[in-house]
Parts: structure tokens; sequence; C-alpha cells
């Protein structure tokens, strides 16, 4: 099974910023397994992504860990030197695009316009992050733009919670939400790991009521 479908079946990718990777990567791989959501967009918004990434492949190899917020082809090497098996870029950069299926990584790169979709669909993709959500119009810009291309995915990150999500994932051209409301900054600098299993089977509970 390719990426892009496990990240489906699970339905919701943690979107995780880590300050302290030596000590909190690990208790939240557990965390985020045990509350049924084994995967992970670690972004390089934090240094030490990488080694984020690289703990959670070598502790966790039945999770799914990727790099989130790539912006530069040496991040791209750092994330895949540590195991990623994702990249994730907050927008559609074609070289970015370009040099991750030279090096045969899955990317989801942000797309909210026609125009940015029809680029990235020129390279050879067919999902596409759609980010931030909220700002451009949430899940009914997402619709509108499956009209024309119905053949797409998306993955929505940005003001998505478990109020919504249910929602977001009814609809059929989404294949999963990128989240951090059960990874915030709050939750982990509090070391509050077993909330965070909690809300993420909350979300996993959520991914069945729509998906079964």
């Amino acid at each position: 099974m390719i990426i892009a479908e496990r990240i489906s079946k699970i339905g919701v990718v943690p979107v995780i910023k880590l300050e302290r990777p030596e000590e909190d990567a690990l208790p939240l791989a557990k965390a985020l397994s045990e509350g049924g959501l084994p995967v992970a967009e670690i972004t390089f918004r934090a240094e030490g992504a990488d080694k984020a990434i690289k703990l959670m492949r070598d502790n966790y190899p039945d999770m799914i860990v990727g790099a989130g917020t790539v912006l530069y082809k040496e991040q791209v090497d750092r994330a895949l030197a540590a195991g990623a098996q994702f990249i994730v870029s907050p927008g559609f950069n074609p070289k970015i695009v370009a040099y991750c299926i030279e090096k045969n990584v899955p990317i989801f790169p942000g797309c909210v316009t026609p125009t940015e979709i029809e680029a990235a669909h020129d390279l050879g993709l067919t999902t596409f992050k759609f980010f931030p959500t909220q700002q451009y119009g949430g899940l009914a810009t997402i619709k509108a733009l499956s009209g024309p291309y119905h053949q797409f995915k998306f993955m929505p990150t940005g003001g998505i919670t478990l109020d919504n999500l249910k929602e977001y994932l009814s609809f059929k051209n989404i294949c999963a939400v990128g989240g951090s409301f059960m990874v915030t900054d709050k939750l982990i600098n509090g070391k509050e790991w077993e909330e965070i299993t909690t809300i993420c089977r909350k979300a996993a509970d959520i991914v069945a009521e729509v998906r079964n």
C-alpha cells in the first residue's frame, strides 16, 4: 500500500512542532500510536525536526513519519536521511516537488488555486495539501475546486478541530486532514501524553464513523 493510501486509511495527520525532540519524540509517538493515529508530520518550524523523525522511525517502525514545512532541498535531504516517508510543503514550489520526485519520496505541496493544482498535476501529483484551510474558504472552496478537479484528493490543514473533523472527512475528495489540535504546544510542553492519546482516540473514532 502506498503512503498516500495508508495516510488516507488513518484519516488524520498530526502536525507537530517539537522543540525538544530528544525528550518528547518517543513519548509523543507512543501517545499517537496508542490513540489510533500512528502517523506524524514533523515540521521544520523547529530545529531538530530530523532528529525527531529518526527517533520515531527507529523506535516505532510501524508509524508513518514525514517532514512538514519543507521549504528547501537541504531540508528534504535531512528529512530523508532521518528516514522520512513523505514530505509536505506549505506551498507549491516546483523545484522542491521535482527534487522529491527525483528522490522518489511522496510530496504533498500546498495548492489552493486552479493554477497551482494544474501545475502540480503537470509534475505528476494527484494529492495536494490545502493550506491554510479556513483562511482560503474551507470546505466550500475544496468542494468548488473538486468540480473540475474531481480526480484529485486534498489534505486540508489549518483550522481543523474535533468539532469540524467529521464534516471535512465526509467529503469524498478529502483523503485525510492535517491538524495540531491533538499536539498543541501546551499539551506537548506539559507532557500531557495521556490527554494527547485521549484526543487522538476521539479523532480516530470520528474517522471510523465516517469511513465505515
